[in-house]
């Protein structure tokens, strides 16, 4: 299996080639270093970074000669960078308002299967100092409380929770993605962030996680198409086509996403 390298220069790398003229918080991972092999282009969710890593690892290693680059940031950054031109064969979301958009638009070829869910949860950094156990916990006085802006899926599903209880939220922070928002609690600049429960899963031991009832009244559902314009539309049905298998459910539950359809 090949390693997968990501690093804030082969990021720059890629954003200025693959996406020229767009902006976004996006990182880009090739997965395959031959300039000879076809590419095969994903735009995904942050929340989806480590699934979709192994998953485009083992597309390559099934199809040889095919090399997947990987792009994540939040949803609504992608999909804007997609509405504006960034060359792209596979769109994945963390909603579906933003897949919404881009079929509105034209852009996506066929109909959008959903793949997985995913539901929020309270990060706070080991040893939760701020004494959090609760929603409402996050509303009081002094809390300094991280989320995504409301136009990414997070930040939408964290303002849909608080309206639906009652509870007013005040975030001293409002990110463009989880990986963002999670940033924040793990370098202690926030006592809380409102993640996704898979964000927490993969940290490592950096936060410790707060589930929360409420939750269950914003799951979000993830759904994956491959787009209009791509240049590699028979490779871009077959990733489609993994990310929906039972093998490809089977790496999603293990990083803690619900099932889709």
């Amino acid at each position: 299996m090949k390693t997968t390298r990501i690093s804030a220069a082969l990021a720059a790398v890629l954003v200025a080639g693959l996406l020229a003229g767009c902006t976004g918080n996006g990182t880009a991972v090739n997965a395959a270093n031959s300039g000879d092999q076809e590419k095969l282009t994903i735009f995904a969710a942050a929340s989806l970074r480590g699934s979709f890593t192994e998953l485009a690892e083992r597309f390559e290693q099934d199809n040889p000669g095919t090399s997947v680059t990987l792009s994540f940031a939040g949803s609504s950054d992608l999909a804007t960078q997609i509405s504006q031109g960034a060359p792209a064969d596979v769109f994945a979301s963390a909603d579906t308002r933003n897949m919404g958009k881009l079929q509105d638009a034209g852009l996506v070829q066929g109909e959008p299967r959903a793949f997985a869910t995913n539901t929020l949860a309270i990060a706070v950094p080991a040893g939760n100092p701020a004494g959090i156990s609760s929603f409402e916990d996050l509303a009081a006085s002094g809390i300094r409380l991280v989320t995504c802006a409301r136009q990414v899926p997070c930040g939408a599903a964290a303002a849909a929770v608080a309206e639906q209880n009652g509870i007013k939220i005040s975030p001293v922070s409002e990110e463009n993605s989880v990986t963002d928002v999670l940033g924040k609690v793990v370098s202690g600049e926030a006592d809380a962030g409102l993640v996704y429960v898979t964000d927490i899963g993969s940290a490592g031991g950096k936060v410790e996680s707060i589930a929360f009832p409420e939750a269950a009244g914003a799951v979000n559902t993830y759904p994956i198409a491959a787009l209009a314009g791509g240049r590699n539309q028979a490779a871009a049905a077959s990733f489609v086509d993994l990310v929906t298998s039972p093998e490809g459910r089977e790496v999603l539950a293990a990083a803690g996403f619900g099932p889709g359809e």
